[in-house]
């Protein structure tokens, strides 16, 4: 039953960022001579009872009396083959939390480790003992800056004991400088009075709150700035992908406005930010030469930044993925947080250099630091970030589903805004958190298509691939056409392709520049009645015969920025709502429109234009996707007009 509170505890506290980021944090429980403490790597929000570690009391303790080698390297390495001899019989799998020994050290059943970013506005300011001091009188053991691990925890029996001596009992709080906070009490109910307490007490000496509302920032900067470090990051980390991540908000704006007001953030608070964020962000100025900027910083630091400030205007966390990029924006947000806080409690407080060294070459936080940021990868599409237009339903969608299946991430544009939002959330949940975003877009709309783009290179950090799968067909003999329809199927089958085009290869073309040997695809999705006429489909494939005219001009105008123009030319999408949909159909226009004569029903309409083809079957999304993906692939075809009709258009 302690078990189960146990796992309720962590699971609670870790799905709250105001306690927990990126699977930090640990906890444990006591009974009867075992310890069960959360295991390495594994995260607080999702842990389950057969992920703690149990371990032997006796022996975690008895570590705290032998003598280890004087040298620190060998002296961490015999300490941790004693803690994971401390493990029981049958946990030999699993690898316990680093700090299992000062959970060990706590009398109390239950022990709670989280890093809140109000607490640590005091552990990490100028004047937090002292403040500590005023605040919590003598309840709290304030901890100095210590090296995590063995020695931490000698560091921390010597002042437990202190305190019992001082106060006749083992203490249930204590605040490690630079870290974070342990809590430690009999019952789940205490550990969160102990907090509570502990949040009103700070919070009341809290003179200015963080603020994350959104801000104004300049678009263009953001939108011209992200591709150059994207391409800079998966240059300089031997990667085929990369992710840079823009933010900005009110607080954030406001440190980065200047250099002075700056310099807050240009150190590490914690051993989390050092881990996720790097020790230090790069620092740049519009207009600055980023190559060369990155190229200085890599010298000088000997990692790539995960971290670029761009004076005035936000800052951009950088990863080989999605989720590596959003826990560096998470972590860096919090020392955001951090420094605002800090301004209550004398003024922030940086880990000092040697601290950081340690940090960063830590094997303990390396494996933490894998585990967390572990992907699959290996896709076909692993890391390219796409766009596809009339991407909410049908066609569009199935084209979505497919690239995310194989490892892309998507921008789901389309007119129909909750229908956008629907599949992005879709693909999320079935593909992974952060996989795919909506964006409201209306193809023929100069406006909307370049807000488009914009929320792909800020959301992902540039642009890789554009279908323009967006399209109407309306058919009608020309008695029948009107103007105004004809002019509609226009607008969207060829302008909207022309405007796409436009703004998706703008940043196509930075990373091109930053890296000559990138390569970038745009995408129609035509079709057959752009190979050959159509009866009393005039508007149709006239815009589609138009697709293909700017296809080719697209591609020679583009090729050396390194960006293929390709268009898929499918065949009858027959099982799809452009044609069986009962009310608007491309069936029921037909038959209404006497464009199968002799035809009697919707059904002959269909069985007439099944047996036009030679595969006996109308195309598949499936059919569309492995023809995106080959032309995504190859290296050497562009401007060409891809038929996929199953046999029923053949290139002369």
């Amino acid at each position: 039953m302690s078990i189960k509170k146990l796992t309720e505890i962590s699971n609670r506290y870790g799905s709250d960022e105001k306690y927990v980021l990126a699977g930090g944090g640990n906890t444990s429980y006591k009974k009867d001579g075992v310890i069960y403490v959360k295991g390495s790597g594994t995260a607080l929000a999702t842990i389950t009872p057969d992920d703690f570690v149990a371990m032997d009391i006796k022996k975690l303790n008895a570590m705290l009396r032998k003598k280890y080698p004087a040298d620190n390297g060998s002296r961490q390495s015999a300490a941790l083959f004693d803690m994971i001899d401390a493990r029981l019989p049958g946990e030999e799998h699993k690898r316990p939390s680093i700090e299992a020994i000062l959970h060990a050290m706590f009398p109390q059943k239950f022990v709670l480790h989280v890093h809140p970013a109000l607490v640590n506005g005091l552990s990490c300011s100028l004047d937090g003992k002292k403040k500590c001091a005023e605040l919590f009188g003598g309840d709290v053991v304030w901890v100095p800056l210590t090296k995590l691990g063995y020695e931490l925890a000698l560091t921390c029996r010597k002042l437990f004991a202190a305190h019992e001596k001082k106060t006749g009992k083992r203490p249930s709080l204590a605040i490690l400088q630079n870290h974070g906070i342990f809590a430690a009490a009999d019952t789940v109910k205490e550990i969160d009075a102990l907090m509570d307490v502990v949040f009103k007490k700070i919070s009341a000496g809290v003179k200015e709150e963080p603020d994350f509302s959104p801000a104004e920032f300049d678009r263009k900067l953001a939108c011209e700035t992200a591709p150059a470090l994207r391409m800079l990051y998966m240059m300089n980390t031997e990667s085929s992908t990369g992710i840079a991540v823009f933010c900005a908000n009110k607080s954030v704006l406001k440190l980065v406005k200047d250099e002075s007001s700056l310099s807050v953030l240009m150190g590490p608070f914690t051993p989390d930010h050092i881990v996720y964020c790097k020790a230090r962000p790069l620092f740049i100025k519009p207009g600055d030469d980023y190559k060369a900027k990155f190229a200085r910083f890599i010298k000088a630091n000997g990692y790539a930044p995960k971290i670029a400030i761009v004076k005035g205007l936000g800052f951009f966390a950088l990863g080989k993925t999605k989720k590596e990029a959003e826990i560096a924006k998470m972590l860096f947000l919090d020392a955001v947080k951090i420094a605002v806080y800090a301004k209550s409690f004398g003024g922030a407080l940086h880990l000092p250099d040697d601290y950081t060294k340690f940090i960063l070459s830590w094997e303990f936080e390396a494996y933490r630091q894998k585990v967390a940021l572990s992907a699959t990868g290996n896709k076909r599409l692993d890391g390219k970030i796409a766009i596809v237009t009339g991407g909410a339903q049908g066609f569009g969608k199935g084209i979505a589903e497919a690239m995310a299946a194989h490892g892309a991430y998507l921008v789901i544009a389309d007119l129909n805004a909750e229908g956008a939002d629907a599949c992005a959330k879709g693909l999320c949940e079935a593909h992974g958190e952060n996989i795919a975003v909506p964006a409201a877009a209306n193809v023929a709309d100069e406006a909307s298509v370049e807000s488009m783009v914009e929320e792909a290179v800020l959301n992902y950090g540039g642009l890789d691939a554009l279908v323009s799968n967006a399209g109407i067909a309306i058919a009608g003999s020309l008695p029948e056409m009107t103007k105004q329809k004809f002019e509609l199927v226009t607008s969207v089958n060829y302008t909207g392709y022309f405007l796409c085009v436009k703004y998706a290869c703008v940043p196509m073309k930075i990373q091109r520049a930053v890296n000559p040997g990138y390569m970038a695809d745009i995408i129609e999705v035509n079709s057959k009645s752009g190979l050959e006429g159509s009866n009393k489909n005039f508007a149709y494939a006239g815009s589609k015969f138009g697709g293909v005219g700017l296809t080719q001009s697209f591609a020679m105008e583009l090729v050396e920025y390194g960006i293929k123009v390709n268009a898929i030319c499918p065949g009858n999408l027959l099982d799809g709502p452009l044609w069986s949909d009962p009310e608007k159909g491309l069936f029921k226009q037909y038959f209404e429109a006497g464009k199968v004569p002799g035809a009697k029903s919707v059904g002959e309409v269909r069985r007439f234009y099944e047996s036009k083809v030679p595969m006996h079957r109308g195309c598949t999304t499936d059919d569309v996707a492995c023809a995106i993906l080959y032309l995504v692939e190859q290296k050497y075809e562009t401007g060409q007009a891809l038929p996929v009709t199953g046999g029923q258009i053949m290139l002369k």
